[in-house]
């Protein structure tokens, strides 16, 4: 009989103990280690604990039957169930390429630890992580159905959605202290996250996004963070942001918890605000909460309510509606720093878009307040500014109408008074700076 060589022996050695299974189903089932290349003659050690080996040179070794293959500058396999790849590490299946420094098989658990100068792309999707640290946990019949990543030490993914196929569709971009992947739609990530795109960018200490069935996700912790980009930004906060998503862009937004929303319009804050988003624009902002009462503020008007709602198709500011106890503030006449205002239980007040120094703005065009209605006018004074006749008025509705055109500065043209109405009118004195008493007193009234 012939001798084998000390090569082939060890070769023999290390097949037998990286093939080991219980039965030939699990070998179909499970990685079943080959030998493709081996430069170095390699050495086997007994220990209590087991048989280890070693090899070095370009090692080569992939899954029967399969496209999963590793390859490494040397090898250290131990007991049968770890193998340690050392220098110049490629990883490759059917779904994935990662390359790194090293990288640890752990068989019983089809565990794959990729350490040092990682790198990692999902063929199917096109997405790439890179950082320090990934543990890889590929689907095996018996073990796990679905994928799973986990990576630590601040990794930076390009993350494309699985309806991309990694093409020309743009990748959000994700950083944070440790991620974890689940399948190839569904992230968690914490500690200190960003995401960013053309359209939006977004903080948070922890983020869960879902970009399959679900298509939503939520940032939370360390007062979350997102805007809307472009020409027409927004942004809004809160303890909580819930999102969605059609077709990878946002769709939706609420902030729960100290919500505060700022757009080209408005600074909103309330205890809670939801966002509608349509083609990266701002369609519609809803607010309504008892810890924060909604109140959202503009350079030329404020408006206070029970809950609100603003809409803006295409990003321009339509109308705005407020629900219980409204209150609905103008510009403030400086001479006084008072405004104008009305109080009603609903207010509509609509919008009218005009063009300002080439560009276009929201002009307040028609102010209804209905139930309860009350209403508060300042006429200025232009002989003596710091006293305004004053108008208040009160009825079950009242309808106020500005005047148009850009010359016309938005004065008010019409009032309309419905139901039981009553009201006082102030007017200034023609001589306000004489004394009340400078008139002379009629004969016989001493």
């Amino acid at each position: 009989m012939r001798r084998a060589t000390p090569g082939l022996r060890w070769a023999a050695g290390l097949l037998g103990l990286l093939v080991s299974t219980s039965t030939a189903a699990a070998q179909s089932q499970r990685c079943v280690f080959q030998i493709d290349n081996v430069d170095r003659q390699g050495s086997v050690v007994e220990t209590p604990q087991g048989t280890n080996y070693f090899a070095g040179g370009n090692v080569r070794l992939s899954c029967r039957g399969t496209k999963l293959t590793m390859q490494s500058d040397s090898v250290a396999a131990y007991g049968g169930n770890v193998v340690h790849f050392i220098g110049r590490v490629k990883y490759r299946d059917s779904t994935l390429t990662m390359d790194a420094d090293r990288g640890v098989y752990y068989k019983l658990r089809e565990r794959w630890e990729a350490r040092g100068s990682v790198t990692t792309k999902n063929l199917s999707t096109g997405s790439t992580l890179t950082g320090p640290s990934l543990d890889y946990l590929r689907v095996v019949k018996g073990v796990r159905d679905t994928l799973e990543m986990y990576a630590t030490g601040r990794p930076r993914i390009q993350y494309f959605p699985t309806d991309s196929g990694g093409a020309a569709a743009e990748p959000y971009v994700i950083v944070g202290d440790r991620v974890r992947f689940k399948g190839e739609d569904r992230i968690f990530a914490g500690g200190k996250v960003t995401v960013d795109r053309s359209d939006f960018a977004s903080r948070s200490d922890s983020l869960r996004l879902d970009t399959g069935a679900g298509s939503d996700g939520t940032l939370i912790g360390g007062r979350p963070l997102l805007r809307g980009l472009g020409a027409d930004s927004f942004s809004i906060t809160g303890n909580r942001i819930d999102l969605k998503l059609d077709r990878r862009d946002l769709t939706y937004l609420l902030a729960r918890g100290n919500g505060r929303a700022i757009s080209k319009e408005w600074d909103l804050v309330a205890d809670t605000i939801a966002l509608d988003v349509n083609q990266r624009k701002l369609e519609q902002t809803l607010a309504w909460g008892d810890s924060v009462r909604p109140s959202a503020t503009s350079p030329s008007y404020a408006m206070r309510a029970d809950s609100l709602a603003l809409d803006t198709p295409g990003q321009r500011l339509r109308e705005v509606r407020g629900f219980g106890k409204a209150w609905l503030g103008g510009t403030v006449y400086e001479p006084t720093k008072e405004r104008d205002w009305m109080r009603g239980d609903t207010i509509v007040a609509r919008f009218a878009s005009r063009d300002s120094a080439g560009s276009p703005q929201a002009m307040l065009s028609r102010i209804e307040a209905r139930r309860g209605a009350q209403s508060f006018h300042i006429e200025p004074n232009q002989r003596l500014p710091a006293r305004p006749s004053i108008n208040y008025a009160r009825g079950d509705a009242i309808t106020v109408t500005m005047k148009d055109g850009p010359a016309s500065g938005g004065g008010v043209d019409r009032v309309i008074v419905r139901g039981k109405v009553d009201g006082v009118q102030l007017e200034a004195a023609e001589d306000a700076a004489a004394p009340a008493d400078s008139t002379p007193a009629p004969r016989g009234s001493r």
